[in-house]
C-alpha cells in the first residue's frame, strides 16, 4: 500500500528530473538544431531541387546528383587538390607543430622568446597572412626568391606554378603552427618526469624515452590534432583562394567575379567550388550535392581516424 499510495510522487520527481535534465540540455539541442540539423536537412532537401535563389523549388530527382559526379569537369581535380591537402597539410603540421613542441620544451634560456616567435605568425588573420606570404614568394618582387638566387638556388614560382602552388599552401600552413605547437607543448609538459627518470635508469636513449614514455602519453593529444585537422582541411577555402587570386595578378573590386583555382585549377578546392556553385552560378542543388560529398567524406575518414585499432590510439585509450 505504501508503495502504490507513493507512486505518483515517484512520477512527479522523475517528470521533474527529465525536465532539469532537459532543461540542461536545452542550449545544445538549440545549437544542434539550428546550426546542424536543419541545414543538414535543408541541403539534402535542395540536393533534389532546382533552386536558383530566386524562383521557388522544384523537383529534379537525381539530375544533380549526376551532374556533379558524372558531367561535372572540375569536381575531380577540386576534390584530389582536396584530398591531397588533407593527407600532406595535416600530416606536416602534426609532425612540424610536434616537433617545434619538443624543441621549445627542451630549450633552457629564452623559452618565452622562441615561444613568441613560433607563435606569432598564427596569429594574423588568414587573409592578412596569405597577402604577406604571396609577397614573400612572389617569384618577381619576393624577398625569398633573391636570397635563394644569391646563395645559388635556383627558385620555383611557388604559387604561379601549378607543381609548386599546393606545396607552397603547404608551406604556409606550416609558417602559422602556432596553435598545434601550444597544443603539443601543454601535453609534452603533462608527461610525468618520473618516467623519464625511470628510462634513464634503465639505460634508454632520447629515442627510446620518445617511443616508450612520451609518445604514449601523447597519442591522444596527437589523435585530436589529426581528426581536427582533417575537419579544418576540408574546409579549406580563404587561404587557397586568396593566394591564387593574388599570384595571378587579377583585381578584385566590386562586382568583379572570381574564378577560382590559379593556376590551371591546381588551387582549386571543393569548398571554392561550392560557393562557385551556389553564390555565383546561382545552382544551389549541385552546389548541395558537393556539400553532401564532402560531409559523407569527412565523416568516413574521421570514422576510420577514430577507430581504435586503425587509428593512433590503443585498446586501452
Amino acid at each position: 500500500m505504501a508503495t502504490l499510495t507513493n507512486a505518483p510522487a515517484l512520477r512527479r520527481k522523475a517528470r521533474r528530473e527529465r525536465l532539469r535534465t532537459l532543461g540542461f540540455l536545452s542550449p545544445w539541442l538549440v545549437g544542434f538544431t539550428v546550426f546542424f540539423g536543419y541545414p543538414l536537412i535543408a541541403t539534402v532537401y535542395f540536393s533534389f531541387m532546382h533552386y536558383n535563389q530566386i524562383e521557388a523549388p522544384t523537383f529534379v530527382g537525381l539530375r544533380n546528383w549526376r551532374y556533379v559526379l558524372e558531367q561535372m569537369p572540375l569536381f575531380g581535380p577540386a576534390l584530389w587538390n582536396t584530398l591531397w591537402l588533407v593527407v600532406v597539410m595535416v600530416a606536416l603540421r602534426v609532425v612540424f607543430g610536434l616537433g617545434i613542441g619538443l624543441l621549445v620544451t627542451r630549450i633552457k634560456s629564452g623559452v618565452g622568446f622562441f615561444r613568441t616567435a613560433f607563435y606569432l605568425p598564427y596569429l594574423p588573420p588568414p587573409v592578412a597572412a596569405t597577402v604577406a606570404f604571396v609577397f614573400l614568394l612572389n617569384p618577381g618582387t619576393g624577398p625569398v626568391n633573391d636570397i635563394l638566387g644569391n646563395i645559388g638556388i635556383h627558385a620555383p614560382n611557388w604559387f604561379n606554378d601549378p607543381a609548386w602552388a599546393k606545396p607552397s599552401l603547404v608551406l604556409l600552413s606550416l609558417w602559422g603552427i602556432g596553435d598545434l605547437m601550444v597544443i603539443f607543448m601543454a601535453a609534452l609538459l603533462d608527461v610525468p618526469k618520473e618516467q623519464y627518470e625511470a628510462a634513464e635508469l634503465d639505460g634508454a636513449g632520447a629515442f627510446h624515452k620518445f617511443r616508450y614514455v612520451t609518445w604514449p602519453s601523447i597519442t591522444p593529444i596527437v589523435m585530436f590534432a589529426v581528426v581536427t585537422g582533417v575537419v579544418q582541411t576540408m574546409q579549406y577555402y580563404t587561404q587557397a583562394l586568396v593566394a591564387g587570386k593574388l599570384a595571378s595578378g587579377v583585381s578584385i573590386g566590386p562586382g568583379s567575379v572570381i574564378q577560382p583555382g590559379y593556376p590551371d585549377h591546381s588551387t582549386l578546392t571543393v569548398p571554392q567550388l561550392v560557393y562557385s556553385l551556389g553564390f555565383q552560378n546561382f545552382n544551389t542543388g549541385a552546389a548541395c550535392v558537393l556539400s553532401l560529398v564532402l560531409f559523407a567524406i569527412a565523416m568516413a575518414v574521421t570514422t576510420l581516424l577514430m577507430r581504435k585499432r586503425a587509428g593512433l590510439l590503443s585498446a586501452e585509450d
